[in-house]
């Protein structure tokens, strides 16, 4: 093998800053209907429920994608799955952000965005896995999982501009548009890279890897707990600032509009926390850190929705507290779980994992909204109504909280 050939097939920390950049644009559509919820309701007339309905068809999808192309990357390789998922992605994206103008046409037209987006995730996670060196996994899987929330971040910011041009419709189609960017930077950032087929052991079964594995068995019941808090919030936080920010006296669209940002910058601090807290879990074990955040996201869940009509200066570090400490265990579970099983069966795993972390994420934001429109349905106070929804995102955080403490102590 020559010395390109040899530069060519190494995950350098160039070439990863250049997959996650790759990412981000990728990511572009995520979070596009929680950023236009606010204005959503109010344009096709929807109810909470069925707005978080629209967010969960795109998160059913996109866990019915993790699955499949996990499993698909054990067998076909994790690389060649990525990029048929990238290019599929740009596709369905386009799709979205030119077709769809109504709940019928969102619901559909998003879940196919879901779909295609789980090869740019679990396959990379096993590509991660397998080339970065054990001392700074964590450290490479936290720049994966921070593209992700610089994605977000992306995606809320886009189109906060874009309703602020032109409403909805210019938010949904600016965002539909620059996934296509991003696949051709990711396939770029890919050549070269080895596709790797990982033989599994004779007689060994998937069930053995996960059943019979204390450890695994804990992270994958942490991580889905941890699925529902995460995606809950991340569904509703800036419908959430929003509601504070028009509750302190502003129009809904400017309200809005000052919430997708708000959403987004939480996003990016978010993204801090999944590269810092992946650097500290190598250097002072996964444990610790699991356990810490985990139990700091269920206090702040229970907290933060009752105070919907504090002042800024108070919900706004609150709510940047809120997304560091939901966001900042993501990778550590995964670089753990990825530690805890063979390579032949970790994309098995990872697919196992995510159809139930996502799953969970997916019956979360309906959960939020259907408490929402219950207790407004009273006439409740805000804060009542708030209050109580972010509770039942706080029940997630209690479950990882657990599954964190039962964690076998390394040896």
């Amino acid at each position: 093998m020559s010395s390109r050939t040899a530069a060519e097939a190494q995950l350098t920390p160039a070439r990863i800053r250049v997959i996650c950049a790759a990412r981000i644009l990728l990511f572009a559509t995520f979070m596009t209907v929680a950023a236009c919820i606010p204005v959503l309701v109010d344009a096709w007339r929807l109810s909470a429920a069925a707005a978080g309905a629209i967010v969960s068809s795109f998160t059913v999808g996109y866990a019915l994608s993790l699955f499949g192309f996990g499993w698909a990357a054990d067998h076909l390789g994790a690389r060649r799955m990525t990029e048929l998922s990238a290019v599929a992605a740009a596709v369905t994206s386009a799709l979205f952000g030119l077709l769809a103008d109504g709940w019928w046409s969102a619901m559909l037209l998003y879940g196919l965005v879901g779909l295609a987006q789980g090869g740019v995730y679990t396959p990379l996670i096993m590509v991660f896995s397998d080339d970065a060196p054990p001392e700074r996994r964590g450290n490479a899987m936290g720049w994966l999982i921070a593209s992700t929330s610089v994605g977000y971040a992306t995606s809320l910011g886009v189109a906060a501009i874009g309703i602020a041009l032109g409403g909805w419709q210019v938010a949904f189609i600016v965002s539909g548009l620059l996934p296509a960017l991003g696949a051709a930077v990711l396939l770029a950032a890919l050549r070269g890279l080895p596709n790797r087929i990982h033989e599994r052991p004779p007689r060994a079964r998937l069930a053995e890897e996960v059943v019979g594995n204390r450890g695994a068995r804990l992270l994958i019941g942490g991580y889905v707990a941890h699925n529902w808090e995460l995606l809950g919030m991340w569904a509703w936080l800036p419908a959430f600032l929003a509601t504070g920010f028009a509750l302190s006296g502003g129009a809904l669209t400017g309200a809005t509009v000052a919430g997708a940002w708000l959403g987004g910058g939480l996003h990016l601090f978010g993204a801090t926390a999944a590269f810092s807290m992946g650097h500290l879990s190598d250097r002072t074990g996964r444990r610790p850190v699991l356990v810490t955040l985990a139990l700091a996201g269920t206090v702040l869940s229970c907290a933060i929705g009752w105070l919907v009509q504090a002042p800024a200066a108070v919900l706004i570090p609150l709510a940047l507290a809120y997304a560091f400490v939901c966001l900042g265990d993501s990778p550590v579970l995964t670089t753990a779980l990825a530690e805890q099983v063979r390579p032949g069966y970790l994309g098995a795993t990872l697919a196992w994992r995510s159809l139930a972390g996502f799953g969970a994420g997916a019956a979360a934001p309906v959960a939020f909204g259907a408490v929402l429109d219950m207790v407004r349905s009273v006439h409740a106070a805000p804060a009542l109504a708030w209050g109580s929804s972010f509770v039942v995102l706080g029940i997630g955080g209690a479950i990882a909280s657990l599954c964190a403490v039962r964690l076998p102590r390394p040896r």
